[in-house]
């Protein structure tokens, strides 16, 4: 395992985790939906904007500002709300049951026992969040629980849980860079062997990635590297994404060096994010996922305007 001198002292805030009465956070999409009014379809959504917290840096919003800072803007500055998806939440239902199981003895952690409990995770969230309840007809809901226990079955083909204990699970993470970079991120999984090794591991709800998309698919692990070699100063010794949906698994081993690389990219797109702050520009820029923004109506891009810039909230503070 690669390990260095320890870098510079940052500072190491626990954050609580998001509540899932009022927020969904799908890890494997990366948005974090605020759930308000909807009916059966979704065509009626609350529009009034989440209340604003002080801003670090993400992977999910670090996608966002890359591919449009109009939508990074959306997201993290006006704290639009966006609708909630079935795949969305059914991918926060699979974590929520992972994470529960590694709460169980070893003997405990079956296939049948963990699938199990699909069915009153998703009561709990329901109860939790009733708007939920009309996010499907009905007559789908049996069908979209089912696609949920499978997800949680596939997980059993490529790790056996019974034979570890995660160091955590669903870990929220957030701590400043020794260049003022504030960083924030929640962590699937993370691993330590008996002889000191980390492991970062991530599940995906959707499909594996093609060839020309895994280097954007471990940006995310890359980028949660990072902070735990800001905040313990060792590099993990693997990045694991494991992708349900497909039964397969991607591992990768990462380097010091190449996280000090990625750590300069990281802080130059935050210079970038800092600037749009200051001066109010975040221009909007068409792409193939543009098809999938709730946010058309406020884009230039397709004949709308966006609302007054609010100005910027105030960043994580340091220290």
């Amino acid at each position: 395992m690669a390990t260095g001198a320890a870098p510079e002292a940052t500072s190491a805030r626990p954050i609580a985790r998001a509540s899932r009465g009022t927020t969904v956070v799908p890890p494997s999409y990366g948005v974090a939906m605020t759930l308000t009014m909807a009916d059966p379809v979704g065509g009626v959504v609350d529009t009034r904007p989440a209340p604003r917290r002080p801003l670090a840096l993400s992977p999910s919003r670090a996608g966002d500002f890359k591919a449009c800072p109009l939508l990074y803007r959306l997201r993290a500055v006006d704290r639009l709300p966006e609708p909630p998806s079935p795949p969305a939440v059914r991918g926060t239902l699979v974590h929520t049951v992972l994470e529960e199981m590694f709460g169980r003895p070893a003997a405990e952690r079956t296939p049948a026992r963990t699938a199990e409990q699909v069915p009153a995770a998703w009561a709990r969230m329901v109860d939790e969040c009733p708007e939920l309840a009309t996010m499907l007809p009905a007559a789908d809901v049996a069908a979209w629980l089912d696609s949920a226990k499978a997800l949680v079955r596939s997980y059993f083909t490529l790790e056996d849980p019974r034979h570890f204990d995660p160091a955590a699970c669903e870990l929220a993470i957030e701590i400043d860079s020794p260049d003022g970079v504030p960083l924030r991120g929640y962590i699937d999984r993370l691993d330590l062997a008996p002889t000191g090794e980390l492991r970062i591991v991530d599940y995906k709800t959707g499909r594996s990635p093609g060839p020309d998309f895994e280097g954007r698919a471990l940006y995310q692990l890359k980028f949660y590297a990072l902070m735990i070699y800001r905040l313990r100063g060792v590099v993990p010794s693997q990045l694991k994404l494991i992708y349900l949906a497909d039964r397969l698994s991607l591992q990768y081993t990462p380097t010091e060096s190449e996280l000090l690389g990625f750590a300069n990219a990281v802080g130059a797109l935050w210079q970038a994010v800092a600037a749009a702050l200051e001066t109010g520009n975040f221009p909007a820029r068409r792409g193939p996922m543009c098809r999938w923004c709730h946010h058309q109506a406020l884009c230039p891009e397709f004949g709308g305007k966006p609302p007054p810039y609010p100005g910027a909230p105030a960043t994580a503070p340091s220290g």
